[in-house]
């Protein structure tokens, strides 16, 4: 029997693709950075956390098991500084964040993690991190009881973003803090530890350099080696994430540990909404909750942030998750012909296609994938042969065998087909009904000037009013 295909995957490192084995041979360990709590996240976040996903499945229907680890990033500086605005303990207020996350993950038909450390449950192991590099001569304890990392004492800082030592001294002037730039003895160096500030409140752990709390890059660094040891297959996150963030887990990394740190990187590209960076300010910051509350399923949020190729930046927008819930339709009915013909509600186990590393009729569409996760190929090699196959000349082991083929595709990209594909319904939210009500009052009274300014509001909050013989309908744009 041939080898089967492996997974190449492009290496953020090498700038080039290489497969995906476990050096181990038995199990790929990866650590995908997590969330910081402090908030909902966004379906920006979850382009990167639904491309990890589909990286996974596929890496687990090629034949091999993985343990997946991801972060809850707990303690920083934007959780510390919103839970005390809340008067809430540090504790409490990342809990129900933290349980929002994995509400949302679970509608987005996210794999749960085999490990997801929090590190406010890992100080001691930072800590020790610490110790480590300042007696390995890699940091060194500053006169305000902050520790920082010597970024001079790693030759091969900046290997991963690939960036001149004048950018990466201009990109740490611009991460950091008035009291970093003086208590530091380089302007590069970045914090390990950070002495208590009396707005830190209550959030402080004891440690040898007085009280205080982990830098954030020191959390993924402790928590990597404490669940996958010093070197691991594969390392991944935002491509934002790349400096200084993955940057700085490299160095305090191998230094403290004498080791590799991780083989692979894979990073993946930011999202766009409406062909420009999404911003709270701009309006065009969408929760899942946010788009449940315009009609839209997550079944076909998935369906759009996963529809791009993750090193490409993706454009979102509310047409769409139309688009998507058309495919989405398309998908049922064709599996509904499948299992009417054979008389079956899906198939049982992937281990047939799994052992033999063959996905039937959709072995293009498998094949895609494994050239790089290109998911785009895979979805149209999916639909070349959704619109092209007559089901009506298959027997019906013919049928049964491209519904586990369909199912092995659709499983490893995530998608799990609704039973019915239902019409969209809006929930307005009440500010935009007011809104558009007073444009409606003021039209009414033939204030043009106040109903223009109005509807603009309403257009610039991502809704468009269409005015009827009786009334007004409002809907997304």
């Amino acid at each position: 029997m041939p080898d089967k295909p492996a997974l190449l995957l492009h290496d953020t490192l090498t700038r080039r693709p290489i497969p995906v084995t476990p050096a181990d041979g038995k199990r790929l360990g990866f650590y995908g950075c997590g969330p910081t709590v402090y908030g909902p996240a966004h379906i920006g976040n979850f382009r990167t956390f639904i491309a990890q996903d589909v990286f996974r499945r596929v890496v687990e229907l090629s034949g091999t098991p993985t343990l997946h680890v991801r972060n809850i990033t707990d303690v920083d500086d934007k959780t510390i500084r919103d839970s005390v605005k809340a008067g809430q303990s540090l504790t409490d207020f990342t809990q129900h964040w933290t349980k929002l996350f994995h509400l949302d993950c679970a509608a987005l038909n996210l794999l749960s993690p085999h490990v997801e450390p929090k590190a406010t449950e890992h100080i001691p192991h930072q800590i020790k991190m610490i110790e480590d590099l300042i007696k390995r001569g890699h940091a060194y304890k500053a006169g305000d009881g902050s520790v920082y990392f010597r970024v001079a004492s790693f030759a091969d800082y900046g290997k991963l973003s690939h960036l001149e030592d004048r950018e990466l001294r201009l990109g740490a002037a611009q991460g950091a803090n008035d009291s970093d730039e003086y208590s530091k003895d380089a302007l590069a160096d970045f914090a390990l530890w950070k002495a208590h500030k009396p707005e830190d409140g209550a959030n402080a752990w004891d440690s040898p350099w007085g009280r205080g709390r982990p830098g954030w890059h020191l959390e993924c660094s402790a928590m990597s080696l404490e669940y996958l040891g010093a070197e691991f297959d594969l390392h991944s996150g935002g491509i934002d994430l790349i400096f200084p963030h993955h940057e700085n887990e490299i160095a305090q990394s191998c230094c403290a540990t004498g080791g590799h740190f991780a083989r692979h990187w894979m990073h993946i590209a930011h999202l766009m909404v409406d062909g420009g960076k999404m911003s709270k300010s701009l309006g065009n910051l969408y929760t899942l909750d946010d788009l449940k509350q315009r009609g839209f399923t997550p079944a076909e949020v998935r369906y759009v942030l996963v529809s791009g190729h993750y090193r490409g930046p993706l454009n979102f927008t509310l047409h769409s998750l139309d688009a998507a819930r058309s495919a989405l339709a398309n998908l049922v009915k064709f599996e509904k012909v499948l299992r009417d013909k054979t008389g079956i509600m899906a198939p049982q186990s992937h281990d047939e296609f799994v052992r033999n590393g063959n996905a039937g009729i959709f072995e293009a569409a498998w094949l895609a994938l494994l050239d790089d996760l290109n998911v785009p190929k895979a979805l149209g090699c999916v639909f070349g042969v959704v619109n092209s196959t007559k089901v009506a000349g298959f027997s019906a082991a013919d049928a049964k065998a491209a519904l586990g083929s369909l199912h092995f595709i659709l499983d490893a990209i995530g998608i799990v087909l609704p039973e019915i594909i239902a019409e969209k319904t809006v929930t307005v939210p009440d500010d935009i009904q007011q809104l558009a009500e007073q444009r409606w009052v003021a039209k009414q009274a033939k204030n043009w000037a106040a109903a223009d300014e109005l509807r603009k509001k309403l257009e610039a909050a991502g809704w468009v009013i269409k005015d009827t013989k009786d009334g007004f309908e409002v809907r997304p744009k």
